[in-house]
């Protein structure tokens, strides 16, 4: 009696384990995980403003307080930087691998001068920058990513109606561009 006690109770510890695994992975099987849909936005390396609800062309941003914009990045080429400056009350940054694991955040509380300058690169890339750190790069956080591919959710706060404009000229502005020394 006791060891088919045992083995009923193994058998559903088990079972919920493979439901939890079966839960979890389903993103990923059916495509609609969040990299893939931010691939699907658009071309890589280019911010993309998401829609209010009321839009229904154009992927849905659900907060009416924050303004959103998302942009898919690959380091394979080389280093990807990321800036934008305005005058907005609060933004943040939340960049992503192609996993949905969160890599780094930051918000302009956090940020070096209040913009946002960020570069994106891997860990050889890193190292080659920082023998020789361009002028350009001296105020910018450098983020190690550790697979090639990502991407990366810019937001702004929209406290009025009449901060809206400048909600917007910050994320229009905002770039995602590979990044070039100067020489």
């Amino acid at each position: 009696m006791r060891s088919f006690l045992y083995a009923i109770a193994v058998g559903l510890v088990g079972a919920a384990l493979l439901h939890i695994v079966i839960i979890l992975s389903l993103p990923s099987f059916t495509g609609r995980d969040a990299y893939t849909r931010v691939q699907a936005f658009g071309e890589t390396n280019r911010f993309f403003p998401l829609a209010d609800a009321g839009d229904t062309l154009a992927p849905i941003n659900d907060d009416p307080a924050m303004k959103t914009a998302v942009c898919a990045f690959s380091v394979e080429n080389g280093p990807i930087r990321l800036f934008a400056e305005g005058d907005v009350p609060f933004w943040s940054l939340a960049i992503y691998d192609s996993a949905s694991n969160e890599v780094f955040s930051m918000n302009d509380r956090t940020s070096v001068s209040g913009a946002l300058d960020t570069l994106l690169a891997t860990p050889i890339q890193l190292i080659a920058l920082r023998k020789a750190l361009p002028q350009e790069l001296e105020q910018a956080i450098l983020v190690e990513m550790r697979g090639e591919e990502g991407y990366a959710v810019l937001r702004t706060f929209v406290p009025a109606q009449s901060r809206l404009d400048a909600a917007t000229a910050f994320l229009a502005d905002a770039s995602c561009e590979p990044f070039t020394a100067e020489q």
